[in-house]
């Protein structure tokens, strides 16, 4: 079958799906011809995450906001799944920060000798890789491990899944998730390169540099050597906050030319605080959520908090559970993972405003009151 004829029997709905891009094309680097390197996630996940207290921050308001998510009742079995911790680690925490650093998301069905379910973990996935089929579409998935390579195939021999993906949304690639690291990476690099430069200048005394000028009258210069000691001395003991405002003795034609900035220019602060700004919409956490400078009064920061849960917690949570829902039904056909909002503290004033109107409707019946709320029905 052609392309084309495959194409239009996927719209006909004929069965047959179209092709995907076979090609390995990772969401990690950026487009051809670019000014900016390529983006590398494992250097990008040290200097966000391990040296970024912004972005590290953001991201652990989010994981641990959703890890410790309250969930409605469910089968005892499949909520056992999803809340044990496996290798050290709480599944949906570590789900939800995989998915916003990296954009991809792997857990490994683990099963017993009858092919239940008994561990749900979570593989990192800059260790995967899709292999693809003849069709382009999933077939296995390769996890490699210095010089060890895993290959899990997409089902088992009784059709029940071997690993979940999860991923968010790529533009421009069939197999893999876009992280928000991606986005954040140019405003990490620029808050950490702003706390570097305040960093060295308080190692400097906090004086600007200058230069020492070596002026003897007749137009002669040093020799390499002398100016190899030269700098070696200056360094040792004019250099440093231990050697902060200690008197300079010059001889021999030389003298100290400050070259000084002004307070505009040794002040990032406003540069750290745009950045910080950038890396908390990256991750879609309200600024004031994670302490930077804002109208920080209460009102807003409960409306921070209640736009956390709206715009980015709950969202995020329904992804994660949907995808567990979708690839565990083989064993749990009846269950539903869901996120409860009526045990959720930021959300109580919206729900209490909501009983408040549900309640207030006399044309609507008991059951459908009920309904709308998302409560079961009551049983006669």
């Amino acid at each position: 079958m052609s392309f084309l004829q495959t194409l239009a029997a996927a719209f006909k709905g004929g069965g047959s799906r179209v092709p995907l891009a076979r090609n390995f094309s990772s969401p990690w680097f950026f487009a051809e011809g670019s000014a900016r390197a390529p983006f590398e996630y494992n250097g990008a996940v040290k200097r966000a995450y391990l040296d970024n207290p912004v972005a590290q921050r953001a991201v652990r308001l989010v994981a641990e906001g959703i890890g410790g998510a309250p969930l409605k009742p469910a089968d005892p079995a499949l909520l056992g799944l999803v809340r044990a911790t496996s290798g050290g680690q709480a599944l949906l925490e570590t789900l939800a920060s995989h998915l916003l650093l990296h954009g991809n998301a792997y857990v490994q069905v683990i099963k017993d000798a009858l092919g239940a379910p008994v561990e749900l973990y979570a593989l990192r996935p800059e260790r995967i890789s899709v292999v693809a089929g003849s069709d382009g579409w999933p077939a296995a998935y390769a996890y490699k491990v210095g010089d060890s390579t895993l290959t899990i195939p997409v089902l088992d021999e009784d059709a029940s899944p071997n690993l979940i993906h999860i991923r968010h949304f790529h533009p421009a690639d069939d197999h893999y998730g876009a992280g928000c690291l991606s986005a954040a990476d140019q405003a990490v690099a620029t808050h950490n390169a702003a706390a570097d430069w305040n960093r060295r200048l308080l190692e400097n005394a906090a004086r600007p540099s200058g230069a020492l000028v070596y002026d003897p009258g007749d137009g002669a210069g040093l020799s390499p050597d002398q100016f190899d000691r030269l700098k070696e001395e200056l360094t040792r003991a004019y250099s440093g906050m231990a050697n902060a405002g200690r008197p300079m003795l010059l001889e021999g034609g030389l003298k100290w030319q400050s070259l000084s900035l002004s307070p505009a220019e040794m002040d990032f602060a406003a540069l750290k605080a745009a950045a910080a700004r950038d890396i908390a919409l990256a991750f879609g956490v309200p600024p004031m959520l994670l302490g930077l400078p804002g109208d920080a009064t209460y009102a807003n920061y409960r409306e921070a908090n209640r736009a956390l849960w709206r715009l980015t917690l709950l969202p995020l949570a329904d992804k994660l559970l949907a995808a567990l829902n979708e690839g565990l039904v083989t064993w749990f056909p009846d269950a539903a993972l869901v996120v409860d909002p009526d045990r959720i503290p930021a959300l109580a004033e919206d729900r209490e405003r909501l009983w408040s109107q549900v309640n207030a409707a006399a044309f609507l019946s008991d059951a459908e009151k009920r309904a709308l709320l998302g409560l079961a029905p009551v049983e006669n």
